[in-house]
């Protein structure tokens, strides 16, 4: 008997909507990032730096882009596969609602400076909540429309969703543990080597989860669609689901290699990101022999156009990734421009180029019309094409150089270019060409607003798309059916099982860390910050100096030439978070203390040309007009104390005056040096912190860890 119902359109054109706009948003900040690495003079006001919009730029092409693209895409395909109207237009639309408000919130909090400095996971934690709460929204309305469902087996792309959704949970919600001191600002739990390796478990799997596994689950139903075609295999698609989500768990500390990050760890990030070549080709092949017979309609399709450079792209980034992580070849292209190019090749071209495809394919069938412009569509899919190629193959290029050039030394054992800004002047070019390829791609995304606005004005929303189908029939007695049937039509055994086979791979990696002491070898000399170093750290984070300067030195030559020891794991101890960094388009600062006087660090923050010129830094003049905010400290000096740092048990009340004292200190240093500073300035706690920066282990060695008195 056939049962009438109907699609819920509005909530899937409400996404769409939203992501064509956030998508304009993201690309436009990211270009005007792009544009104050050749323009120093585009840093404008103190929320318009570089180092507030990086951090908003990737969680706005990340969150809000691709974000509401991935719900515009499940909110469409599941209804259709599962033959039912979602579980609750009410919960439909207040996930709808709240994870714009997360979004307007973070655009907000992002360039005044409220960031944690953890790269991904910048939201600090009343956001965080309010994801967590939007997240298990989803959730609930995923799985209500999932049990509801009208086709008994679960096809390939709601496995992937569901994989999604209860890995991205576990992920935020064990990367997000910090410890509140206001409503703006908070310390992370974990310190140092730690943070460092649950921060990238959680980034790069939030590569995996967010930008990768829910994008598979599109490909796996809209290529498809728009090609008329079956999945080439479905043998392949169990083997690529449960590979990949198996693997890419694991693969996290490949961010961390020459690292402090103990070497086993490091280990085991590179032996499965080696693996992931595997399933991630097997994933890619699945999708492009799924047009095996319509190769003649991707000249004329766009939409095939789309998802087939969307494909190859995932292919190309998911074989370089593995690559990376191979330790001869991550020597090169660590903390370069390379990565960049790399991340956008996943950015731009899969996520980017299949959206745009998707779009391109629902607009029209929401709206019962058809694509107003094949001409235009075409137009955008040629110029993000060339917007692509001119992004990312002169960073390749840049970040191949710049390497190159930090590695090289003279005959006579010296470095050629031994200042850093050297390096960096040599690969302008590049920056400008990628500045064009940004613009390119934006200018396509333009033509696509206007053609979907033509589109859309052609036609009247579906709101209530009419359908039928059969019930779902009982199974037979004695029905039989393979190991993997049983499971698809067993969702919340596959939730389960999804949870099981990802969190293997967390709890092996990260428990060792936390337990196995010698992990991380104690330094005796290594001491908390004092609570006018820790007010300098906070500001140093706030300004985002992490987007370009790493606190990270690794074992090599070139490196302990130019910057000094190598890095060790017990000098990150109090570091909540961790600062290790992962590009440098500045130098390493991890042994910046006591290298130059309080002077130049206060004429360099002021204006940093006149201590480095051609520098691309910009001022940071806020700084200097700012009084330092003391009536956080008591609060700030408890939570390091609840997080174990050693200050003694009555010094949280006495921390403003060893503030005071410590200012004392610098601006009379600067006095004899022909600087009248105000003690009372943002810029004495961040000179300070400058100054402390690893110090410590150049100090006598000393028997234990004393407590501050």
């Amino acid at each position: 008997m056939m049962e009438r119902f109907q699609y819920d359109n509005r909530i899937a054109k409400n996404f769409m909507f939203v992501t064509i706009l956030w998508g304009l948003v993201g690309a436009l900040v990211g270009l005007t990032a792009a544009m104050q690495l050749v323009l120093p003079s585009w840093n404008f006001a103190e929320w318009g730096s570089f180092g507030r919009l990086r951090p908003l730029h990737t969680n706005a092409m990340i969150f809000a882009f691709v974000g509401n693209a991935m719900f515009a895409g499940v909110y469409y395909s599941l209804q259709r596969l599962l033959k039912t109207r979602m579980f609750s237009d009410l919960l439909s639309s207040i996930h709808f609602w709240g994870w714009q408000l997360i979004i307007v919130a973070a655009a907000i909090t992002l360039p005044l400076g409220m960031t944690t400095g953890k790269e991904y996971a910048e939201l600090e934690w009343p956001i965080d909540i309010a994801i967590t709460l939007v997240w298990v929204v989803f959730g609930i309305n995923m799985f209500g429309t999932i049990l509801k469902r009208r086709e008994r087996h679960l096809y390939v792309a709601i496995w992937f969703y569901i994989a999604t959704w209860v890995t991205v949970a576990m992920l935020h919600i064990v990367n997000s543990i910090e410890l509140p001191i206001s409503l703006t600002k908070s310390y992370s739990w974990y310190a140092g080597v730690q943070d460092a390796l649950v921060q990238w478990w959680y980034g790069h799997n939030a590569v995996a989860f967010f930008l990768t596994t829910p994008f598979l689950g599109l490909m796996y139903y809209y290529l498809p669609k728009a090609a008329n075609r079956p999945v080439y295999s479905y043998k392949l698609s169990i083997i690529h689901f449960w590979s990949l989500i198996f693997l890419y768990i694991w693969a996290g500390p490949h961010h961390l290699l020459y690292s402090a990050l103990p070497e086993w760890a490091q280990s085991l990030g590179v032996v499965f990101s080696i693996m992931l070549i595997a399933p991630s080709w097997g994933g890619m092949l699945n999708g492009l022999l799924t047009l095996r017979g319509a190769w003649d309609r991707v000249r004329e399709d766009p939409v095939l156009k789309f998802m087939v450079v969307a494909v190859t792209c995932y292919g190309m980034a998911t074989l370089e990734g593995p690559l990376l992580s191979i330790k001869s070849i991550n020597a090169i292209a660590h903390f370069t421009d390379w990565i960049i190019a790399h991340v956008h090749i996943g950015g731009l071209g899969w996520n980017g180029f299949l959206a745009f495809g998707m779009i391109y394919w629902m607009a029209p069938r929401l709206y019962g019309t058809k694509l107003y412009s094949t001409t235009l569509a075409n137009w955008h899919f040629w110029l993000g094409t060339l917007g692509i190629i001119f992004y990312a193959i002169p960073l390749y290029f840049a970040g191949f150089f710049q390497s190159l050039m930090w590695k090289q030394f003279t005959p006579d054992g010296f470095l050629v270019y031994k200042n850093f800004l050297d390096t960096l002047l040599e690969i302008q070019t590049a920056y400008w060409l990628r500045a064009l390829g940004g613009t390119l791609y934006i200018i396509g995304l333009l033509i696509m607003i206007y053609n979907i606005r033509k589109t859309v004005s052609t036609g009247k929303l579906i709101v209530n798309e009419d359908a039928e189908a059969p019930a779902m029939e009982a199974l037979k007695e004695g029905h039989s059916e393979s190991w993997h049937r049983a499971i698809e039509r067993r969702p919340i055994q596959m939730l389960i099982l999804s949870l099981i086979v990802v969190g293997i791979g967390g709890v092996l990696e990260i428990v060792p860390t936390f337990l196995v002491k010698s992990n991380i070898p104690t330094i005796s000399q290594v001491k908390p910050y004092t609570p006018l170093e820790l007010h300098g750290r906070d500001i140093y984070i706030r300004e985002g100096c992490y987007t370009c300067h790493s606190q990270m030195i690794r074992p090599f030559r070139s490196e302990t030439e130019r910057y000094g020891e190598y890095a060790k794991a017990g000098e990150f101890v109090y570091d909540h978070p961790f600062q290790w960094g992962s590009k440098r388009t500045g130098p390493d600062l991890l042994r910046v203390g006591a290298k130059y006087p309080d002077s130049w660090h206060y004429y360099h923050m002021f204006d940093p040309t006149s201590m480095s010129p051609g520098s691309l830094m910009p001022a940071y003049e806020n700084m200097f007009e700012n009084e330092l905010d003391i009536t956080t400290t008591e609060k700030k000096m408890e939570a390091m104390r609840t997080m174990g740092v050693p200050y003694a048990e009555d010094f949280p009340t006495k921390a403003n005056d060893d503030i005071q004292k410590q200012s004392a200190e610098i601006t009379a240093r600067l006095k004899k040096d022909g600087i009248d500073a105000q003690s009372d300035r943002e810029i004495i706690a961040v000179i300070a912190y400058l100054q402390r920066l690893g110090t410590d282990i150049k100090s006598k060695p000393v028997t234990e860890i004393s407590e501050l008195p």
